[in-house]
Parts: C-alpha cells; sequence; structure tokens
C-alpha cells in the first residue's frame, strides 16, 4: 500500500484514502473527513493497484481467522428453567401408603389417602413444582371426588384428567400456578 490509494477496512463499512504509511499501519483519511489507523493486513485495497501476484501472496484465510480471534465470541444464551418438566406424580393407592391395610376402616383409609394428597400438593407448591398427577384409581368414584373437593380449596391450581393414554381414567392431574399475586 502507498499513500494515495483507495482502501477499504475488511471488517467495517469504512473507506478512505492512505495518507501515510508507518511500517506495518497505514494511516487512512475516511470519506467522512477522519483520520484513522489500521494495519495493513485490515485493510484491502480498492482501486485495483495491489497487483494479482501480490494478492495472491496475502494468505486470506490468515488474515480471516486473525480477524475472528480478535472479535469476542458470542456468549451462549441459557435457556430459562424448562417448564415442561415431568409432573410430579403421587400414587394414592392405599396398598402403596400404609404396609398392611388390615383393621383400617374405608373412613380410616380415605383419610389417610386425602391426608397424603394434601401433604403431597403444599410440598409441591412449596417447591415451585408445577404439574402434580394424583394417582387414585377409578373405583367407586369416592376418593376422587373428595380430591376435587380439596382442590376446589385452593386458589392457585387448577386439575382436569389426566393424560388418558398413560394413566387411563384413574388418575387427575394438578397445575400450579407460580406467580399469583
Amino acid at each position: 500500500m502507498k499513500i494515495g490509494d483507495k482502501v477499504s477496512v475488511l471488517d467495517d463499512a469504512i473507506s478512505g484514502v492512505v495518507t501515510g504509511v508507518k511500517g506495518n499501519e497505514v494511516a487512512i483519511l475516511t470519506t467522512d473527513g477522519f483520520e484513522l489507523v489500521f494495519l495493513k493486513n485490515e485493510l484491502i485495497v480498492v482501486d485495483g493497484s495491489l497487483s494479482k501476484r501480490e494478492l495472491a501472496q496475502m494468505d486470506v484465510e490468515a488474515i480471516i481467522s486473525e480477524k475472528q480471534q480478535k472479535k469476542p465470541g458470542k456468549t451462549q444464551r441459557i435457556k430459562s428453567k424448562e417448564r415442561n418438566l415431568p409432573p410430579m406424580e403421587v400414587d394414592l393407592h392405599i396398598n402403596q401408603l400404609v404396609p398392611k391395610t388390615r383393621g383400617l376402616d374405608n373412613y380410616e383409609m380415605l383419610t389417610i389417602q386425602l391426608d397424603t394428597a394434601k401433604r403431597q400438593l403444599d410440598f409441591a407448591i412449596s417447591k415451585r413444582i408445577q404439574k402434580v398427577v394424583f394417582i387414585h384409581g377409578v373405583g367407586e368414584g369416592v376418593l376422587r371426588t373428595e380430591l376435587e373437593y380439596l382442590f376446589n380449596r385452593y386458589e392457585n391450581i387448577k386439575f382436569y384428567d389426566a393424560d388418558y393414554k398413560k394413566y387411563g381414567r384413574g388418575a387427575t392431574e394438578v397445575y400450579i400456578f407460580q406467580n399469583v399475586k
């Protein structure tokens, strides 16, 4: 490069005329009237005064890789917490809750099941778990009715039948709203 050459900056929308060359540094007067200093490998001659032989001698790949190293790397965006986590499952079948059912009447078994459901629901709310599936079975529907009564006492939840393919008719899914004011 020599004084008077028209040049353009490789990584910027800056072009101008060379006003001085000092070693590896080139001063240019931009089209906006500013005098800026760049390294020779950051500039390319625009008006064709660079011969094909000189251009062939330039290691373009080295210049590009050097430019890429100088740029600060883009940081990976960290995704927010996945909200589609698998739901928490609570099996309310009495044989899963107590070792022996002998000596328990229906009321006592229902009370154990409802206490477990309330305790697990309160745990899920405190740990900010959004979905809980209560597996209650089909039966006569007494436990299901009592669960619906329990769920209706909470303002920050909605409930509906759980996935039929996975649970059949014997499960209810509870969705817990996290940001209730």
